[in-house]
């Protein structure tokens, strides 16, 4: 917000931009007082500094992989005393982020092509009695292997799974449980 000020103060002036973007011109004020008398900044903004061109550095040395974890692990045993949500502010504030290993699992299916059975019981899982009304599921994680998927059947007057089956591929089988 403070550069946004700074880019539009000599066209629109500094009050009428506070009052219609959310932050006091006192804190604007403020905030270039501290920019311009370095000895009114508080600690953080000193370490804050010193910490950002550590991180930078680990980050880029280890090939741009490394995240927040590992960033923070390297530098305490560089010796530095930080915290790991400071690593993990800093890092975001840079844009920059450790690599997300494995591919994420996208279910793609066509609203045209994808066959859908009528909501029978209209969203009431209700049941007086057990085996009067079954629900269906399924759900999936990531394993070592790769992606498992599990369909559930679950009798909702006991919300006990009264039958499941696994597969490793999303297929229509998987669904259909004789």
């Amino acid at each position: 917000m403070i550069k946004f000020i700074d880019l539009h103060k000599d066209q629109y002036g500094v009050e009428p931009i506070c009052k219609v973007i959310p932050i006091a011109s006192s804190t604007y004020y403020d905030r270039k007082q501290k920019e311009n008398q370095p000895e009114l900044r508080p600690n953080r903004w000193s370490s804050d500094a010193k910490f950002k061109q550590e991180i930078l550095r680990i980050w880029k040395e280890n090939y741009q992989v490394y995240g927040v974890r590992k960033i923070w692990k390297q530098m305490n045993r560089e010796g530095f005393q930080i915290a790991r949500c400071t690593v993990e502010r800093l890092m975001r504030e840079f844009g920059i982020q450790g690599v997300k290993r494995g591919k994420a699992f996208k279910c793609i299916l066509n609203e045209d092509i994808a066959d859908r059975p009528m909501d029978l019981v209209k969203r009431e899982f209700v049941a007086e009695k057990p085996n009067q009304l079954w629900v269906a599921d399924i759900t999936y994680i990531r394993a070592w292997t790769g992606w498992v998927f599990t369909a559930f059947v679950i009798d909702v007057f006991s919300s006990k799974i009264v039958g499941w089956k696994t597969s490793n591929s999303i297929k229509t089988g998987l669904a259909w449980m004789p």
